[in-house]
């Protein structure tokens, strides 16, 4: 029970949808009609609103920090669960008929809330990559495969198995963005990225 009932609040936090629900109230109208149709803040810095951008990154964040935080006050055994439910929220909320985003900020704000050196070393991965290559994509998923890792270096080993699978989740929903990076025509932050 203590698992289900963290899976389902993290579920049902990580499928908040700020990014659609922000961008509808600032006038920029559907995000999901607007570049790549993601609800995430990279699509919302699309509408040329930085600080929209930024405040969903920090809701998305948020939405996968609080229920793994809820979790290990309530449920300690069963943060896992919560930390996998807030990403899956968020990747596919029942609202938008499972169609959400791609779960990098929620993933941040999941592994901040798992322990904050596996937080950093997200952080550190994600801003690392995308001030060198300007890549979105590119670093978010850099970033999800650092964090299974080090969990791991860190001696986290019973946190390895949610963050791997989050991970996994992560490069499926990018595949279309592997595509693109193969090919040479993934867009980069500031060109139209």
């Amino acid at each position: 029970m203590d698992a289900f009932l963290s899976a389902l609040g993290g579920y049902l936090i990580g499928s908040v949808p700020f990014g659609l629900l922000l961008a509808a109230a600032a006038g920029k109208g559907d995000i999901r009609r607007i570049g790549s149709g993601n609800i995430g803040a990279t699509n919302v810095l699309r509408t040329g609103s930085k600080p929209l951008a930024a405040l969903v990154l920090l809701l998305d964040m948020a939405k996968g920090y609080v229920p793994v935080a809820l979790a290990w006050r309530w449920f300690p055994e069963a943060v896992g669960f919560a930390a996998l439910g807030a990403v899956l929220g968020h990747c596919f909320p029942l609202w938008l008929r499972f169609r959400g985003g791609k779960g990098v900020a929620t993933t941040a704000g999941v592994c901040f809330g798992l322990g904050w050196p596996i937080g950093a070393i997200y952080a550190a991965v994600w801003l690392g990559l995308l001030a060198v290559l300007r890549v979105s994509s590119l670093a978010g998923m850099g970033a999800a495969v650092a964090a299974p890792l080090g969990a791991a270096l860190l001696g986290r080993w019973e946190l390895v198995p949610v963050l791997a699978a989050i991970a996994a989740l992560v490069l499926w929903l990018h595949r279309a963005n592997i595509a693109r990076l193969r090919a040479g025509t993934e867009p980069r932050i500031g060109r139209g990225g």
